[in-house]
């Protein structure tokens, strides 16, 4: 019976112990945390929102990095056959809006503990606070070669070159792990399915990395992703706690547009966060990540500037004797009327019925398209998700095995992909740790 080492209880190791065991193989799944599925706890609000019900195209259309690449792994288990897994195994499902799918009971703890019992009924070895100190090869251990994030020396994307050109029989084999108690686990495969960066409290050390890097795979510099977003104009900071909904953003660079959304989002004390900015902000950090860029927000999305110029034309000439200020409530929150009045420049006692059509437009202006300047985001403490990681090209897509060393194998977030807001991410974690455990145990090609 083949012995396969699962690095990380999280969602694509605990998927990828289900996978591996329910094709006949001995699993062990090693865990830092004193519970598996530390991080599916805190993921929508405490709720989960484990996968979304949309149709394929709909789906890849919202992976960010690398959406080939998970073709094979999306097929082998795709978000309507995770649904009938889940619902098989005890945690009942509901649908919202966006077709984001959640545990009927609004409780992640139904996620993870539909896995666990899986994982129970499998056969798999748990082992709780248990950590892995290195990656077993064929030559007994790892190379302790290894650089800091997002480095890469000449002389290792050569070796990473002449690695790719081996043969089978020239690659290194997995041999197991070794924890950091010195014991030595040994094993036919590893997966390793260590997570990425973000929530560092739930595990996320950023050793699956690491392990990738001391085994001669290359890593796409990391960065927190559907992050908020910190801004430049103090004015935003002064609607810290109001919530959007029905808003439209565009991210842009000049005449470049990064990103474009409709949805809800939040002001806060540096900026704005919110399901849509959250999605602005992985397109953002791919390629913009650190430079200065406008966020532009429609305030009315459903009213053109015409319409909208008839809406005010009403509204000021059934109060006509009112002062401006005192006009915009039922066009506006009210923590939101003194920041537009000062936008406005009108002067916020002036009456209504003496608002040129010139200030009429700057107004309209605000409404349509209120700017602020986006110069950063939030750290990895408070990203959802980690963007970059192990190049998805030392990677066999059809199988998560490593071209490099043979037996490797990758799942979820440690490897170079990420995706929207809405559910997309727990299910690339669920395919790709579903695909590495049956690859793993020998029937995944």
């Amino acid at each position: 019976m083949k012995h396969v080492i699962v690095v990380g209880g999280g969602a694509a190791g605990m998927m990828a112990a289900v996978g591996a065991a329910g094709e006949g193989a001995r699993v062990t799944l090693l865990e830092q945390n004193e519970k598996t599925g530390k991080k599916i706890f805190i993921t929508g609000k405490g709720r989960c929102n484990l996968t979304n019900a949309c149709e394929k195209d709909t789906f890849f259309e919202h992976v960010v990095s690398n959406g080939k690449f998970l073709y094979s792994a999306f097929s082998k288990l795709d978000n309507f056959s995770t649904m009938s897994f889940f619902e098989k195994a005890g945690c009942r499902l509901k649908k919202e809006r966006g077709e984001r799918i959640f545990p009927s009971s609004d409780h992640a703890y139904d996620v993870t503990d539909a896995l666990n019992r899986r994982m129970e009924k499998e056969g798999v070895r748990i082992c709780l606070h248990t950590c892995v100190a290195e990656i077993l090869t064929k030559t007994g251990m790892a190379k302790d070669d290894a650089a800091p994030f997002g480095e890469e020396t000449a002389q290792k994307t050569h070796q990473k070159e002449k690695s790719e050109e081996k043969t089978e029989n020239e690659k290194e084999r997995i041999m197991g792990v070794r924890l950091t108690d010195g014991r030595i686990l040994r094993g036919d495969a590893v997966i390793l399915a260590t997570g990425g960066k973000s929530y560092e409290s739930t595990g996320s050390s950023g050793d699956g990395y690491r392990f990738a890097r001391q085994m001669g795979h290359s890593v796409k510099d990391i960065k927190p992703a559907l992050v908020p977003f910190t801004v430049q104009e103090s004015w935003c900071m002064q609607m810290q706690g109001l919530s959007l909904k029905n808003v439209a953003v565009l991210l842009k660079s000049g005449k470049k547009r990064i990103f474009e959304g409709f949805g809800e989002m939040l002001f806060t004390h540096f900026g704005v966060s919110g399901p849509l900015i959250l999605s602005a902000s992985s397109y953002y950090v791919k390629k913009y990540f650190g430079m200065p860029v406008e966020l532009c927000l429609d305030l009315k999305p459903a009213l053109s500037r015409e319409q909208l110029d008839g809406r005010l034309l009403r509204d000021f000439e059934e109060n006509k004797n009112r002062q401006f200020k005192n006009v915009l409530e039922g066009l506006l929150p009210a923590k939101m009327i003194p920041v537009i009045v000062e936008l406005s420049g009108i002067t916020p006692e002036k009456r209504v019925n003496e608002i040129t059509r010139q200030e009429r437009n700057i107004l309209i202006e605000c409404l349509k398209n209120l700017t602020m300047t986006v110069n950063g985001t939030r750290g990895f403490e408070e990203a959802i998700i980690t963007q970059g990681g192990v190049y998805v090209k030392e990677i066999n897509p059809s199988t998560m095995e490593s071209k490099l060393v043979k037996d490797l194998y990758f799942a979820g977030e440690v490897l170079d992909l990420d995706a929207m807001t809405g559910g997309f991410n727990l299910q690339i974690a669920w395919s790709t740790g579903y695909l590495a455990g049956i690859s793993a145990a020998g029937s995944g090609s």
